[in-house]
């Protein structure tokens, strides 16, 4: 719903008045759904993300690109060009593809 919401009658919606019907199809759109359980996504997020930290951390991020190429969907600008073509598109911006970094 941060987007705006995938259906013409998307509106955003709360933890405590989560759903709402419209022509008789119930609608969930709770922007911050885990905000429900915030102790427990947070440990989940942590344990998704502390590899990819660590490896940035100890390597660099041109030796971790190098080595990982999970990281190049998360990679946006590079050496001063936007190299990520949902954001160039959706910006209207020129698009440059990344660059494959040598290991």
């Amino acid at each position: 719903i941060d987007q705006g919401g995938c259906f013409e009658t998307s509106r955003a919606t709360t933890h405590d008045n989560p759903t709402y019907e419209v022509d008789g199809i119930v609608h969930y759109c709770v922007a911050n759904m885990p905000g429900a359980v915030p102790l427990t996504s947070a440990l989940a997020l942590n344990h998704a993300v502390l590899p990819y930290a660590l490896s940035l951390a100890d390597k660099g991020w041109e030796k971790a690109l190098a080595q990982d190429a999970g990281f190049y969907p998360g990679l946006n600008i590079c050496k001063g060009a936007l190299v990520h073509k949902g954001v160039a598109d959706s910006l209207d911006l020129p698009y440059t593809p990344a660059p494959k970094l040598a290991a």
